[in-house]
């Protein structure tokens, strides 16, 4: 039962979660991160330092969400690990409260 981070991440892309984890499994894209299923260890450390909700079970992942799943294991094979917390984007609170992101997802 794996982590993973849904589209509410986009463009925000905040890094609490990233310093907690305990195995490096958080990957940095462009304007989002993601979740290594093969490294995470469902210590659920991460999912309470998320400001905008963005990361949970992948059991606990309502319809809409479902594709993230697969877009975690994905691009976590091709972003670099990220495991130091950095400021996030200037313009990050703006997005906070927007949906339908995923056309935003810069690969």
């Amino acid at each position: 039962m794996p982590f993973i981070v849904t589209e509410s991440c986009i463009k925000c892309k905040y890094t609490d979660c990233v310093e907690v984890c305990p195995v490096d499994c958080f990957h940095e894209g462009p304007n989002m991160l993601v979740i290594d299923p093969d490294e995470c260890i469902d210590c659920t450390l991460c999912e309470p330092e998320c400001p905008v909700e963005a990361i949970m079970s992948d059991e606990d992942v309502d319809e809409s969400q479902q594709e993230f799943i697969a877009l975690n294991a994905e691009l976590s094979r091709e972003w670099p690990v990220i495991n130091e917390m950095k400021d996030a984007p200037a313009d990050a609170d703006d997005w906070k409260e927007t949906e339908g992101k995923l056309q935003y997802l810069e690969r």
